[in-house]
């Protein structure tokens, strides 16, 4: 049980850091669409589908800051859904960084980094998963008692 509790806390952890992360990140984009507010050109974009860095700010203060703070508050409450929760943010941080580079490039060393903590964040939320799912108690009951007329 210590592993699981270092393991959620860990995970509420990181899913706050990245939260935060997004949130300054993606209100710097909304804030100042061009980009320059975070040492950014709209340069980067000529080969997407966004003219500016609004779109783009939009979805990472949503999807990566503030789902990111709720998932958080999922796993430290221990909900039942806060493990399928991590899955996506991890899935969505993958295709994030995924479209990043096909769109702009290998431009930091923050991506490989994200990409990488997108899939840490999946096996993160399956360990969840396998916890909270799991039959209360020590052992399993098959119930048999229950079936019996007595």
């Amino acid at each position: 049980m210590k592993t699981f509790k270092a393991l959620s806390y860990g995970t509420v952890g990181l899913l706050i850091l990245i939260g935060i992360g997004a949130v300054l990140a993606g209100l710097g984009f909304i804030l100042e669409p061009d980009g320059s507010g975070l040492g950014m050109s709209v340069k980067l974009l000529k080969d997407s589908p966004f003219n500016d860095f609004l779109i783009p700010g939009i979805t990472l203060l949503v999807v990566n800051g503030i789902l990111s703070l709720v998932v958080a508050y999922l796993v430290y409450i221990e909900n039942r859904y806060a493990g399928n929760a991590t899955i996506v943010l991890g899935i969505a941080m993958i295709i994030w960084i995924s479209a990043q580079v096909y769109w702009i490039g290998w431009v930091s060393g923050l991506q490989p980094l994200l990409l990488v903590i997108g899939c840490i964040e999946m096996g993160l939320g399956y360990y969840l998963n396998r916890v909270y799912n799991r039959p209360h108690g020590m052992f399993k009951s098959n119930s048999h008692h229950d079936s019996h007329a007595h």
